[in-house]
């Protein structure tokens, strides 16, 4: 864990749930949360995308919970958040690419899962629901930078789900008044992203391809850009978020660096790190992918004071670092 300047709320009376807590993004919320003295930080995941390795260190410690379940079953989901204060809900299944090759079990984990999750913080009475939202939502709207309120039409079956989380946290305030906040994260990265696997983001697989002196692939000619955003910056969203003034509505904040990098220079920041000189080698265009992303962050930090604090180089310097330790434990 890193300094944190963001961090000014007092943890020690609140109880936390993250779904999907032994992931990448959520591990590192439980990593933050326990490092500041929170009363109790529960975990529910069913490890079929999430790590042990990413958890163990926390076992010990007494405010952590861990529960294995999976969010499809409601019950599930009640038992998780009986006592809690707060829950970040961060379990789904990711990547454009497993949801092209399997719609259906991205359905029923990012759409079914989600209305569960919904329905259990509802009528649990938590006083903040924070949900993973996702830049994909914007689909083939071509404006840059992407403004919350104006958005295309999906271009993966992944972006259709996380888009219809948005549309239930929206009934759900208007039917319920049960207001939750989705944060449309924009390509988040960082230790504890798995570099393993068909799905892995581009990030750690550059980052592994470095330290190995390999050639890495890029999709197309690697100018696609985009707004690469360090995890830590998420965590910081988060923990905002939940702790975030009265919100009269369902509310969706872009959570993103507001910086476009190409993939070619990704690749030539993530060379300069590792000193090494090596070309990456180029392949065709990858099915659903947008062409560029940036976002306008404006709407979070008026929301509740976003203001990432590590930039691009940042966060790949620390990746890298991270990785070069870690690469074989996950």
């Amino acid at each position: 864990m890193y300094n944190t300047p963001y961090h000014t709320e007092d943890l020690s009376q609140s109880s936390f749930l993250i779904t999907g807590g032994a992931g990448f993004i959520g591990s590192n919320i439980v990593e933050y949360l326990l490092k500041y003295g929170a009363k109790k930080v529960r975990i529910l995941d069913d490890f079929s995308t999430g790590s042990h390795a990413n958890i163990d260190e926390f076992k010990a410690n007494p405010a952590f919970e861990l529960l294995e379940g999976d969010i499809r079953d409601l019950e599930t989901c009640r038992k998780a958040l009986e006592g809690i204060d707060f829950v970040s809900h961060q379990a789904a299944l990711g990547s454009v690419p497993r949801s092209i090759n399997d719609p259906i079990t991205s359905n029923d984990v990012n759409i079914s899962g989600f209305l569960n999750m919904l329905m259990a913080a509802r009528d649990s009475g938590v006083k903040r629901m924070v949900y993973a939202a996702s830049s994909s939502t914007y689909g083939d709207h071509l404006g840059l930078p992407k403004v919350e309120d104006q958005i295309g039409k999906p271009l993966s079956p992944y972006a259709i789900t996380k888009y219809v989380n948005e549309l239930y946290g929206d009934v759900f305030s208007k039917t319920y008044g049960f207001h939750t906040i989705g944060l449309r994260y924009f390509n988040v990265f960082g230790p504890k992203q798995n570099p393993k696997g068909p799905y892995a983001a581009v990030i750690p697989l550059f980052i592994e391809a470095a330290i190995k002196g390999e050639a890495p692939y890029i999709n197309g000619d690697g100018e696609t850009s985009r707004d690469f955003t360090f995890v830590e910056n998420a965590v910081q969203a988060n923990v905002k978020a939940l702790f975030a003034g009265e919100v009269a509505k369902h509310e969706v904040v872009n959570i993103a660096f507001a910086e476009r990098t190409t993939l070619n220079q990704l690749w030539n920041r993530i060379t300069d790190i590792a000193g090494i000189d090596l070309a990456p080698e180029y392949k065709e265009e990858r099915k659903g992918d947008v062409r560029h992303s940036l976002a306008d962050i404006k709407k979070a930090y008026r929301l509740f004071g976003y203001a990432p604090a590590y930039s691009v180089l940042d966060g790949l310097e620390i990746a890298f670092y991270w990785y070069k330790q870690n690469i074989n434990k996950n």
